[in-house]
């Protein structure tokens, strides 16, 4: 009965400790609900949020981020417009000011599909801070 006692007693500090070890937050930055998507020409969509967040959910930028395409299709754009954001994915419920990454299509003369990489740069209190994103992008022409 001793044993059991002890062995129950370990085991759930064990679990306390592994509780507390995933408890810290750490800086958070890009939210993004998908990274496949389909553009006609002249289309655009809104990718995601652009936001770098201390522990206490406060915003560590000092200026709006910067995209910059390192690879992709011909005629598609990416820019980050200026906006306050809440990222919600983080438990946090005030807008904080980040930016949109938006893609533009501008003219597209027949289908493809094509990967497009991108990289995030922003200015932050702790530094400079970048991070590529991936995205798949399927480009159908106007009817």
């Amino acid at each position: 009965m001793r044993k059991f006692r002890e062995a129950s007693i370990t085991l759930g500090l064990l679990c306390f400790v592994c509780v507390l070890a995933n408890a810290d937050a750490k800086a958070q930055t890009i939210s993004f609900p998908t990274h496949n998507i389909a553009l006609k020409g002249g289309e655009s969509v809104e990718l995601g949020d652009v936001y770098q967040i201390s522990a206490d959910c406060k915003s560590l930028l000092k200026a709006t981020p910067q995209v910059e395409i390192l690879d992709g299709p011909a005629g598609v754009t990416a820019a980050i417009k200026e906006a306050m954001v809440v990222p919600r994915y983080y438990g946090s419920t005030k807008p904080i000011p980040g930016g949109k990454l938006i893609i533009t299509a501008n003219e597209v003369e027949e289908y493809g599909r094509a990967r497009m990489v991108l990289r995030i740069k922003m200015k932050t209190s702790q530094g400079d801070r970048q991070h590529s994103v991936d995205v798949n992008i399927s480009l159908l022409p106007k009817e």
